[in-house]
């Protein structure tokens, strides 16, 4: 899928494999990011596997044939969390690199993950984030996302802010 953005560059989306080099570097400059703002990388216990259809997906996005952005999703089910219901899709490793922000990249992501999560029978996106990220709070609650107890590895931290958005 190519959009054109309303900064007129060219936003191809195309699925890839978690393990795929340029979503790999992706997701290293998403986790330093964190190493940065937080002093550590996300502990989330993330199986590439899991982003693999059926029941997950990752996405990158080229601009000019170089890779500048990345997201994906990974079901989830009830049951060990009490946060997370059956048909939760949740979203992980959004990044939209330096030189490429500002240009609406990051909302054209997030609706192209949301649209395939439909596609794959999806019910409710769920996603965590934290205080440090301002500027990803904002997409999230602009996008119609909405607070919702904590889950995951950082439930019980203070800095993390979960966030959910029905799609149904």
């Amino acid at each position: 899928m190519t959009v054109d953005t309303r900064a007129g560059a060219r936003l191809r989306l195309r699925i890839a494999a978690y393990t795929e080099p340029a979503a790999v570097a992706l997701v290293g400059a998403v986790q330093a990011v964190y190493l940065q703002r937080y002093g550590d990388t996300d502990i989330t216990p993330v199986d590439p596997a899991e982003f693999a259809p059926p029941g997950g997906c990752f996405l990158v996005g080229d601009v000019d044939g170089v890779a500048v952005a990345c997201g994906g999703w990974r079901l989830r089910r009830a049951g060990a969390d009490p946060a997370l219901r059956d048909g939760d899709i949740e979203v992980k490793r959004m990044y939209v690199a330096d030189g490429m922000r500002g240009r609406g990249f990051a909302r054209l992501l997030l609706a192209e993950l949301e649209r395939r999560a439909v596609e794959a029978g999806g019910r409710r996106v769920v996603l965590e984030t934290g205080t440090r990220q301002p500027e990803a709070i904002a997409l999230y609650r602009s996008s119609g996302y909405r607070p919702m107890t904590t889950f995951g590895a950082y439930r019980d931290d203070p800095l993390s802010r979960c966030f959910a958005k029905s799609l149904v």
